[in-house]
């Protein structure tokens, strides 16, 4: 049995793995996914201009689907035995499927993700997202979409797994912001199920 916590905000479905993976696991996969991902950094456009996403990503799934998000195409790479290894880990914790896992880097304290909801189309109603966090702890935001008060944070630890379902994506928006603290390297991998 996985040790989990249910997170209580309203309008929202959020439980916390706080250690999903072993240290050992965690250093093992770490370092696997840092060399071995095909890393790359896109361009988004804000508010007319265009900036180098300050983070680097890439997309695996078992099929061919793409997904966008903020004015970015990305078409996915098949799963190898490690990503695989850990989405059956996460599956079997969650009692969910995924189909497809967008993997951030975030290289140190600069690297962000701006608020946002993973809301696009391709994910259906309700999407499940599970949140998998290897390497240097950052902290997580969640604010309400529409209650200015309701505001959360999380720290997503090495080996965690935070998964958002039911409503959430609805009602709230979430971030990992820059910090002045010097931080090490942490990768990030979302899954969920591209329609």
């Amino acid at each position: 049995m996985f040790e989990m916590t249910n997170i209580n905000l309203e309008d929202a479905d959020l439980i916390y793995y706080p250690a999903l993976f072993t240290k050992e696991e965690c250093q093992y996969y770490f370092d696997q996914l840092l060399n071995a991902v095909d890393w790359q950094q896109d361009e988004i456009r804000l508010f007319g201009k265009t900036y180098d996403q300050p983070r680097l990503t890439a997309l695996y799934a078992n099929n061919k689907n793409p997904y966008s998000y903020s004015g970015i195409t990305m078409h996915p790479n098949a799963f190898d035995a490690k990503l695989l290894d850990i989405k059956l880990k996460v599956e079997a914790a969650t009692k969910e499927k995924f189909s497809s896992c967008l993997l951030n880097l975030y290289r140190d304290g600069n690297d962000s993700n701006g608020w946002h909801a993973d809301d696009e189309i391709e994910l259906g109603t309700n999407p499940v997202i599970a949140s998998v966090s290897f390497g240097a702890e950052r902290m997580f935001h969640l604010k309400h979409k529409t209650k200015s008060d309701l505001r959360h944070k999380i720290i997503l630890q090495n080996g965690s797994l935070l998964l958002m379902k039911g409503e959430t994506q609805h009602h709230w928006l979430h971030q990992v912001p820059k910090t002045k603290k010097v931080v090490g390297k942490r990768i990030n991998l979302t899954f969920r199920s591209i329609k």
